[in-house]
């Protein structure tokens, strides 16, 4: 009945089954969850407020291949996304940039270290908070200080629940001291967001005749993923099969469950206007949340009254109900733990791993989607 079973319906799955629907496969998508649009799924709340369930997700993207095939989907509303630090009460634009340099060390002082920073590392680039602590400049030094001190260090250990230097520099490095004027998060070509919400995109990316969506479907209520095939309701299936989601729980963590970091939304509707008139405000030194997203300034929507806030909280997943793992803690330990994993797959050509959670890796929405059409190219040949 189907050429291909996607396992999940998050931008990785979403992409996959709409490309291999198009190319002619009868797609079957399972979504463990009662919904489609896995973590960037979004809803309007009781007061008619989008807000995105599991957290902001803004898409940012260089890739006119992946912007191009989203917008067959959606318009957008396109924005610079800007975000700032609450540092002992004064707000600081993050990444640390020139801006922000000047708001800390005032005209004088800071224009002498720009001259020096752009003399060290060159105008407009990014360099990482670790690589900017080796530098042995005594000047150099003290900045990467206070951005470590202020910006980086108390944020990253509620993040992660670790101190950077334990984190892998694959993480360390999305951290950078921004040598430029540009207070957006983002320097790429598309940001934004979906114009009716990610939702509604998924939802037409995944109307087509050839896909059967099932969600509350728990994968392993009907396949089976045994050494050498894979039974469906029962049966072997020689089709295709693209698994995205977590890939220890797949195997019922037999060898260890692989750590992530979770977070824990608290939600809250305040009648006022604004709460902080911006997006983001991300908590770096005191407080025991990460950041206050106000929705209404990431879609842009006007036509609600009262603004809707959250805040996150994260904390060591555990795999309890109602957990959900968001971040892979990427170390060789990790990993090792991981591969023992991919090996159970070893036999099964048929199945593709895909996504943050089946890869346990770390995807921006662009990327996953990249990655999910470049799949679908190479399992339809």
């Amino acid at each position: 009945m189907y050429d291909s079973i996607i396992i999940g319906s998050g931008a990785a799955g979403s992409t996959v089954a709409r490309k291999l629907a198009e190319a002619g496969q009868h797609v079957l998508v399972l979504e463990q969850r009662p919904h489609i649009g896995g973590n960037c799924y979004d809803r309007p709340d009781a007061y008619g407020i989008m807000i995105h369930e599991y957290g902001p997700h803004i898409f940012h993207t260089n890739e006119e291949d992946v912007y191009q095939f989203l917008s067959e989907f959606t318009d957008w509303y396109l924005f610079g996304h800007e975000v700032v630090a609450n540092v002992h009460g004064s707000l600081l634009p993050i990444p640390f940039n020139l801006n922000t340099l000047y708001k800390v060390y005032g005209q004088e002082k800071a224009a002498e270290l720009e001259k020096l920073l752009i003399a060290e590392y060159g105008a407009g680039n990014r360099v990482p908070i670790m690589e900017l602590k080796k530098n042995t400049d005594p000047q150099i030094q003290a900045i990467a200080d206070y951005v470590y001190e202020n910006v980086f260090l108390h944020y990253t250990m509620k993040q992660w629940g670790q101190t950077p230097e334990e984190i892998d520099p694959e993480v360390t490095g999305r951290v950078p001291i921004l040598l430029s004027y540009d207070n957006r998060y983002f320097q790429d070509k598309y940001q934004g967001m979906p114009k009716k919400g990610y939702t509604v995109m998924f939802e037409k990316m995944l109307n087509h005749p050839c896909i059967t969506v099932r969600t509350s479907a728990d994968c392993k209520s009907c396949m089976e993923f045994q050494s050498d095939k894979v039974l469906f309701e029962g049966a072997e299936f020689k089709g295709n099969v693209v698994y995205t989601g977590a890939l220890d729980e797949l195997f019922g963590c037999k060898y260890g469950r692989l750590p992530y970091r979770s977070l824990e939304f608290q939600f809250e509707h305040l009648k006022e206007e604004s709460f902080q008139g911006r997006s983001v405000v991300n908590y770096t030194v005191s407080e025991d949340f990460t950041r206050i997203t106000e929705f209404k300034y990431l879609t842009g929507q006007q036509d609600a009254e009262g603004t809707t806030i959250v805040r996150e909280y994260p904390f060591a997943y555990t795999g309890l109900k109602g957990e959900i793992p968001y971040y892979a803690i990427l170390n060789n330990k990790n990993r090792e733990l991981y591969q023992k994993y991919v090996e159970e797959l070893r036999l099964l050509k048929n199945v593709y791993l895909l996504g943050r959670l089946a890869e346990y890796k770390y995807y921006n929405i662009d990327a996953i989607v990249k990655k999910a059409l470049q799949l679908a190219d190479v399992i339809r040949r």
